[in-house]
C-alpha cells in the first residue's frame, strides 16, 4: 500500500462537473493498493496519516498532526500510483490491486480513519475525477507499507 499525502488549505473533487467532496485544511490523500495488500496494512497507513507533524505549530515548527489542527482529509483511490515506468513509456499496471479488492480496502480505510478522529471525505472509487486543490507550503509526503 502506498499513499501520497498533500497539505492543503482546501480542496474539491468533482466528477462529471458535480462536487461530490471538499474539505477545508487539512490532508489530500491520494492512496494506491497493491496486490496482497491486508487490512493491517490499511490500518498502519491510515495510523501514519492520523499522526503524520506536517502542520506547524505556534513556533512555526511541523510538529501537529491534521488531528492536532483539527483538520479533515480527502481520501482518493488511485491506483496509477502502482504504475511501473521503469520499461518503455507506457506504465504497467501489474502491481495494483483488483478493483473489487482494492475498493473494499479503500472504504476499509477511510472508516478505520474516522475511527481515529479524523473527518474523512471520499473521493469516486474508479472514477474519472477532478480535483483542485490549494497546497499549503506545499508539503508533500509518500509513505509506502
Amino acid at each position: 500500500m502506498i499513499f501520497v499525502a498533500q497539505r492543503v488549505a482546501k480542496a474539491a473533487l468533482c466528477v462529471s462537473g458535480e462536487l461530490v467532496s471538499e474539505i477545508g485544511r487539512g490532508l489530500v490523500v491520494f492512496l494506491g493498493v497493491k496486490v496482497g495488500d491486508t487490512e493491517r496494512q490499511a490500518e498502519k497507513a491510515m495510523e501514519k496519516v492520523a499522526s503524520l507533524r506536517i502542520f506547524e505549530d505556534d513556533a512555526g515548527k511541523m510538529n501537529r498532526s491534521v488531528r492536532d489542527v483539527a483538520g479533515e482529509v480527502l481520501l482518493v483511490s488511485q491506483f496509477t500510483l502502482l504504475g511501473d515506468a521503469r520499461k518503455g513509456n507506457r506504465p504497467s499496471f501489474t502491481d495494483a490491486e483488483r478493483p473489487e479488492r482494492a475498493d473494499a480496502l479503500y472504504k476499509y480505510a477511510a472508516e478505520y480513519l474516522r475511527s481515529l478522529g479524523v473527518p474523512v471525505k471520499l473521493g469516486v472509487f474508479g472514477a474519472d475525477m477532478q480535483i483542485t486543490q490549494q497546497n499549503d507550503g506545499p508539503v508533500t509526503i509518500i509513505y509506502e507499507c
